[in-house]
């Protein structure tokens, strides 16, 4: 299921349509999201680096984690960071969000960090202007793409720490200019839902075409349990306006996250779909063999002969045993009158073709 949803992401939008979106929710019952994310961002970007993508590059909005965490996590899949920058650009909104390493820079109080990642690499200094945060992340990604019709994804690796320097109407301004412009294919967003109220985490879902929520294995387990495996449950809107709704099984093994699927979870929600009624809808051993007994209205009733359907028609050999009194007896009625049509051409349907029902607004 979660490589289905890396698949939604991969094929992007049709033209005319919304960016495909994805919001991942977590909590701290089960505060996997941050590996999902990675894992989801990993795939994608081993999509588009192999160009199986609709999108040509990905723009990394990073809140939560420095540049060197994301050379790190690429590293450990196998991702050539020296010609990542073909494809991949990060916003920095982690190492000096409000700029005040920038002002105490030009005070001479600290020194210029160095380059943390051979990538793609832009500053931002001021998370709370986000009409310069949309800018930036059109230029990054035009860097990336060029003009035209080619398109690059968006990732946001936490829209809680968004939250804490801006407004709901801001962030989901932001995010629905991005869903809306032509030239991106698909965005997706980590928030922590337990730090939100419903407004919130209704808002982002109803942006999203996609929602995917990170839950604990079980209530009655213990915690070390669920801070070692979760469930994955994930909703995907279609464009028939129908909403695919899935569960997985994940565990996490030395911060590698590996799914598997759950039918028996499956059965048990099918199973709670069927209406609690008062009365057995099983039927016993002896209830089916007392039901085998019933004899149906078209079958024989002697047990010698085959089951015949009668189609209103008379056999040749039920013809020639016709009795004589039969035969006389409709002599007799053919004698009293009959009625005898012509009709005017051949083209003229007769009456019995009419359809008795065709005035009826049925």
């Amino acid at each position: 299921m979660a490589d289905a949803i890396c698949r939604v992401l991969r094929d992007g939008a049709l033209e005319g349509e919304h960016a495909t979106s994805l919001t991942i929710n977590d909590s701290v019952d089960s505060p996997f999201g941050p590996i999902v994310f990675d894992y989801i961002f990993t795939q994608l970007s081993s999509f588009i680096s192999s160009e199986k993508s609709q999108s040509r590059g990905i723009v990394l909005i990073s809140f939560a984690r420095s540049p060197s965490s994301t050379a790190e996590l690429l590293n450990t899949k196998g991702t050539d960071i020296a010609t990542s920058h073909q494809w991949l650009s990060v916003l920095d909104c982690y190492t000096d969000p409000l700029g005040w390493k920038a002002q105490l820079k030009e005070r001479g109080a600290i020194k210029t960090p160095s380059t943390e990642a051979s990538f793609n690499l832009n500053l931002c200094k001021d998370v709370r202007n986000l009409d310069d945060l949309f800018s930036q992340i059109l230029v990054l990604g035009k860097g990336l793409i060029g003009e035209g019709k080619t398109r690059f994804s968006v990732a946001i690796d936490s829209v809680s720490e968004m939250l804490r320097h801006t407004s709901l109407s801001s962030v989901s301004s932001l995010i629905n200019n991005l869903r809306s412009h032509a030239q991106v294919s698909s965005i997706f967003w980590l928030l922590h839902s337990d730090l939100h109220d419903i407004k919130t985490t209704s808002a982002f879902e109803y942006m999203s075409s996609m929602v995917a929520n990170v839950k604990p294995l079980s209530t009655t387990a213990n915690a070390e349990q669920n801070y070692k495996k979760g469930q994955f449950h994930a909703s995907l809107k279609r464009r028939n306006g129908r909403v695919r709704v899935m569960v997985e099984e994940f565990s996490n093994e030395q911060s590698q996250i590996k799914f598997t699927s759950m039918n028996a979870v499956e059965n048990a929600i099918t199973q709670s779909l069927v209406p609690k009624v008062q009365f057995n809808m099983q039927l016993s051993d002896k209830e089916k063999s007392d039901r085998a007994k019933v004899v149906l209205p078209f079958e024989h009733q002697e047990m010698d002969k085959s089951v015949q359907i009668y189609d209103g028609r008379k056999s040749l050999t039920e013809v020639k045993h016709e009795s004589n009194d039969e035969k006389l007896q409709k002599q007799e009625e053919i004698e009293r009158g009959e009625i005898i049509y012509f009709r005017d051409s051949d083209d003229e349907m007769p009456d019995s073709d009419e359809d008795p029902d065709d005035d009826l607004d049925i």
